[in-house]
Formats: structure tokens, sequence, C-alpha cells
């Protein structure tokens, strides 16, 4: 197993690589990279070959790997999440982008085939010593407004009103033509796509139908199109808050199936409609049961902390990742060594 950190397009830089290797991590997955040179509205402004190849040497530099791109920009496939009206054309370019991914030796492309995405959740002292984090407390979900996809605005010149409401069946028919068209584009670019769960895991969320929001769900995903390629980008913390199946099972199930892309390595304490991120060690879940799991079943891939308690210090958000990469990187030296 390999130890990784998740950087944004906002941190992606050689101060922030060097503190990821400085805490242990081999290999980087970066968050929407690019972010701040697209803009509402550009439907055909994809990540060019050029700009993620300099992403891969730039992270190479520092003696470290780029496993993976995680996100797609909402503006990018906007229409094939909504089924509207330039779909094909977003398709087409969604290709272009994971033949540009493959091309510039970036093994692992994460997504989430969601319209609301992640939503709903507040701030508090919820962690351990009253650290801030986030919760999902059962909010109000209002609709979500037309020209809107992943709580970003991706058409400026929508109409007003909001979107009407999206079926089980409706979002599994867009997702299976999603599959069904970037699937062989991945194979020929050796480029495995991973599936993220819904977080939060509800069956519906402001008015639209959730993909993944039980374990078992997967399995569905895995059964639409049987590929090396079709993988899932397993979050622990999104899983453990579902409100069925067992967590254990699930990493034990998958990861012999050899389906987990990368893991999202993080606890909560709860489950819908209520639960608290927490920090790695405090939570419901048994984060070394899991790695002894993954080790059981060989998993050689990349975990990487996912969100974690904000720390009070000059560098909150440093002390919390360092804290669960030190957490991380010990747990694994000791269950590799046999311990």
């Amino acid at each position: 197993m390999k130890l990784g950190l998740g950087l944004y397009a906002n941190i992606l830089n050689r101060d922030h690589l060097l503190f990821a290797k400085q805490a242990g991590a081999t290999h980087i997955i970066a968050h929407t990279p690019f972010s701040d040179t697209r803009k509402p509205g550009d439907f055909d402004a994809i990540w060019t070959y050029e700009e993620l190849l300099g992403l891969r040497k730039m992270i190479n530099a520092e003696g470290l790997e780029l496993e993976g791109i995680e996100n797609f920009l909402p503006v990018f496939w906007s229409d094939v999440l909504l089924d509207g009206p330039r779909k094909q054309r977003q398709m087409e370019n969604l290709k272009t982008l994971i033949r540009n991914v493959g091309k510039a030796g970036i093994p692992v492309f994460g997504y989430n085939f969601s319209l609301a995405g992640v939503w709903g959740r507040v701030q508090g002292p919820w962690a351990r010593g009253e650290a801030l984090t986030v919760a999902f407390r059962n909010p109000e979900q209002p609709p979500i407004p037309l020209g809107t996809v992943w709580n970003t605005v991706v058409d400026p010149d929508a109409p007003q009103g909001v979107l009407a409401p999206v079926s089980q069946q409706e979002l599994w028919e867009r997702y299976t033509y999603f599959l069904n068209e970037i699937l062989p584009v991945a194979e020929e670019a050796g480029v495995v796509m991973a599936l993220h769960p819904d977080d939060p895991p509800l069956p519906e969320l402001r008015g639209t139908a959730r993909l993944v929001y039980q374990p078992a769900l997967y399995q569905k995903v895995f059964d639409l199109f049987p590929s090396p390629n079709n993988q899932a980008e397993f979050c622990l913390g999104t899983l453990m808050e579902m409100s069925e199946g067992d967590l254990y099972e699930t990493v034990d199930t998958y990861s012999a199936m050899r389906k987990v892309a990368y893991v999202h390595f993080r606890n909560v304490r709860g489950k819908v409609p209520d639960y608290y991120e927490v920090f790695i060690d405090e939570g419901d879940t048994d984060m070394i049961r899991v790695l002894r799991i993954l080790h059981k079943n060989h998993y050689q891939g990349v975990l990487i902390p996912d969100h974690t308690p904000s720390m009070t210090c000059a560098a909150p958000w440093h002390a919390g990742m360092a804290y669960a990469m030190g957490f991380m990187r010990a747990a694994l030296r000791i269950i590799e060594q046999g311990g």
C-alpha cells in the first residue's frame, strides 16, 4: 500500500508537495487542477495534454508520483449529468480529456456522478478537543437552481427556475450512457475510472436521485460495464455513513475483487442523516482493521487522508493532515512488517 496526499488546485505548488513528502507521502491525487483558469460557460475548455504533463513533471520533480486526477469540473460535463442539449459534445470532450490523462502517464481518474454533489455540510467544534470539523445534520433541502451542477454555476445564461426532480431510473440511464461511452476510451488510454460514492449517502438529495448511496450499489456499477478499468474511489467515511451494510465486509469484498482504485482514509461518527467527520482515530471505524483487510487482500493502491479536522494552531489544515498522515504511515509500517 502507498501513502498519498490529495491537493486542490489552489495548493498544487512546490511548498505543498514538499509538505506531502515531509509527511511521508510518495503519491499525489490532484483535485480539479487548473480550475482557476476555467470559467462558467467554458463548456469546451477541457484540460490539455500539455497542462497534465506539466503537472505530472512538476510533481515528479519533487520525488513524488501523480497517481490520479480527481473530479471533472462541473462545466465539463454538466449536460452529461443533466441530459441536456450539449451532452454529445461534452461527451466527446470528456473522451479527449481521458486520452490526455492517459497520454500524460496518469493512471487513475476519480469522479462522482451526481447532480447535487457534496452538499449540506456545516462546520462546528465537534471533533476531539473542540477541533473544527464538518457535519451533516439533516438540513432542509432546497431545489437546485437551473444552470447549476455540483453547487457550481455552469451556465450564467440559464433561465430562472429550478431543476425538475430526477428519478433513480433517469439517473441510472444517464450513468449507463456515460459508462458505455467513456470506458472503452479509458481502456485504450490505460486509465482507471474510479467512482466516488455519494456523500451524503442519501437516496435523494435536493430533489435528485443518488447513484451509490448503499455499499451494494457498487456491484450494480461494476456489472453495468465489466472491466478492470471500472473501479471505485473508495471513501471509507462515506461508506461508514451509509444506513446499510457492514463496512469491513464491504472493504473485504471489493478489495478482493480488485475494484478499489484508491482510498479516501476518513473516519466519522454517526450515520445519515446525522454524522460528524472526526479525527482518524476517534470515529466509529476501526481504521487499523480496515488496513489489515486491505493488506490481507494484497491491495497495492494509494491511500490518502480525505478531510481532517482543523487543529488549533497557526497552520490548522497542515497540522490536521500531518496528524492523519503520521497515523497512517505508522499503521502501514506496523501491518506490513507483520505486526
